[in-house]
């Protein structure tokens, strides 16, 4: 069993790398790791108490409702528990709300929309469905 040249390219990479990483991590240890740590904390803290999610970090305190468009066409007007920068949220008593047009036969009118809805106690809403988040005017 003989040493392959792509062995020896990639022991070569590796060593490379290797010595770049060490170097990086050197340069890291040389500052104060809680420091970089609590300054990235306070920044995302300081966005989110001033940036557009202040709405859902207001709600989260303030335990007020929002009311949050979806992109399957749907309404959910709940309170934010807990929520991150991707606008993952947690959510509690859930109203979802959405409108339904029933089938018709052949040489029928159309039919009129119907609104549904349904209640939800706890649910975690996935943020790329997140289209808007409105404050609830009351």
């Amino acid at each position: 069993m003989g040493v392959r040249l792509a062995d020896i390219h990639l022991s070569q990479t590796l060593r490379k790398a290797g010595a770049l990483c060490t170097g990086f991590i050197f340069r890291i240890k040389n500052f104060p790791e809680t420091s970089v740590r609590d300054e990235g904390a306070k920044n995302e803290e300081e966005e989110f108490n001033t940036g557009p999610l202040s709405v859902l970090m207001m709600s989260v305190k303030n335990n007020t409702q929002v009311l949050i468009n979806c992109r399957n066409n749907r309404k959910l007007l709940g309170r934010v528990r807990a929520f991150d920068r991707h606008c993952n949220m947690v959510l509690e008593n859930v109203r979802e709300m959405w409108t339904e047009v029933p089938k018709t036969g052949k040489g029928k009118k159309k039919a009129q929309p119907v609104n549904k809805d349904r209640f939800i106690s706890k649910m975690f809403l996935r943020g790329d469905s997140v289209i808007i988040v409105l404050r609830n005017p009351k």
